[in-house]
């Protein structure tokens, strides 16, 4: 029988759940006062990373864009230079034409070349200002990311600190 009596748990007199319970009290209210210290800093820290992982994305899609225009651009004066060819053997061609159909026709084809030409040189210009819009951009964005990542940085120190005191 006394080794039943040593296995059922003790009463605890109604001072010692008191005291218990004071100190529970106690240490949920220091856990309350770290959580309200700590405050919104993970959030911040975590949408500040959100934040430069969206813009390191938007950034590496303007990469591809520029990239895509310059190679329009490239695409663009290969046209113009066969656009030149032919104007040059159109106009060979009519130094030896036979009747007025065969000149008219060269004529045309010399005139829609040289259209061309100067279309592909606008769509060049185009493309240009597009580049240079999207480098503006580029940069913006290169200058926000440094500045959000100091800004992180000095954060998660902040918070690592916090951490490190409530701990």
């Amino acid at each position: 029988m006394a080794k039943e009596a040593k296995n059922e748990p003790k009463e605890l007199t109604v001072e010692e759940k008191l005291k218990t319970l004071f100190q529970l009290q106690t240490m949920l209210s220091e856990i309350d006062k770290i959580k309200t210290l700590r405050g919104e800093l993970p959030l911040e820290v975590q949408d500040l990373e959100d934040e430069v992982a969206g813009l390191s994305t938007r950034i590496d899609k303007i990469k591809s864009e520029i990239d895509e225009l310059r190679a329009s651009i490239a695409a663009k004066k290969i046209e113009i230079e066969t656009a030149k060819v032919a104007v040059e053997k159109y106009k060979s061609q009519q130094d030896n034409v036979r009747n007025n159909r065969e000149y008219d026709f060269l004529s045309k084809e010399i005139e829609f070349q040289t259209l061309e030409i100067e279309l592909g040189e606008k769509r060049i210009k185009e493309f240009g200002a597009k580049i240079s819009h999207k480098n503006e951009t580029f940069e913006e964005l290169n200058t926000k990311i440094e500045d959000l990542k100091n800004h992180l940085k000095f954060k998660k120190e902040e918070l690592e600190t916090l951490v490190a005191e409530t701990q």
